[in-house]
């Protein structure tokens, strides 16, 4: 991934927050024929496990690319977290020079990872329950694995194959107008502050925390 330093985030914390948020992971890795292989799959990030932590899910079976991942060994987890477009309009700069052009501010975070390929259906059932819990809980009237019937689970996890992939290295990116000067970012601010789209209020929000952490560090 492209990370000059000045978008480069380190902070364990804002990074694992990153990597909670993001719902549907995209997991890549390298294929037979040298065209990388992407499937996006949800995932359950446990940060105990190992130095950075570890992602658990599972493949439909049908899919062929947990076998290559398999045996391949290694794989990069994508976390596309909030973006915005920037207008050079934003810019209160704009009216002295006019050499702005549009931008995107985001966050995403890579894990790159080892890979474990299981198909033991205890370890499965505990994969699914897990997974079921973590989006099912919250919910008035959650859904449990146990309410389906044995037989129908025993031929689900038939169809799937479960994965580990454990995280060796975690790359953080958050490129949220660093490179402008102060008034720059305060227009940007502003104008995604009061957009109708609640991920363009994210990064503005986002953008303050960036700018009250200077402002303490400063003191």
């Amino acid at each position: 991934m492209y990370n000059p330093p000045l978008f480069r985030e380190e902070d364990p914390k804002l990074i694992a927050e990153i990597i909670r948020k993001t719902r549907l992971t995209t997991l890549v890795s390298n294929g037979p024929d040298g065209v990388p292989e992407i499937s996006h799959l949800p995932l359950i990030y446990d940060e105990a496990d190992g130095p950075h932590g570890s992602l658990l899910g599972h493949f439909a079976k049908a899919n062929g690319h947990w076998k290559t991942i398999g045996t391949v060994g290694k794989a990069i987890a994508i976390f596309v977290g909030p973006d915005a477009y920037v207008s050079p309009t934003w810019y209160p700069t704009k009216q002295e020079h006019h050499q702005h052009v549009p931008t995107w501010n985001y966050e995403v975070v890579h894990a790159v990872c080892s890979v474990e390929v299981f198909d033991d259906p205890a370890r499965l059932r505990d994969a699914v329950t897990r997974l079921t819990k973590l989006h099912e809980d919250h919910r008035a009237d959650p859904w449990t694995v146990e309410q389906a019937p044995a037989d129908y689970l025993t031929a689900q996890f038939r169809a799937i194959v479960g994965i580990v992939l454990r995280i060796e290295k975690l790359e953080g990116k958050r490129k949220l107008s660093q490179n402008r000067v102060p008034e720059d970012r305060a227009g940007v601010r502003e104008a995604l502050a009061g957009s109708a789209d609640p991920m363009d209020r994210t990064i503005a929000v986002h953008m303050a925390e960036i700018e009250a952490a200077k402002a303490s560090a400063g003191k």
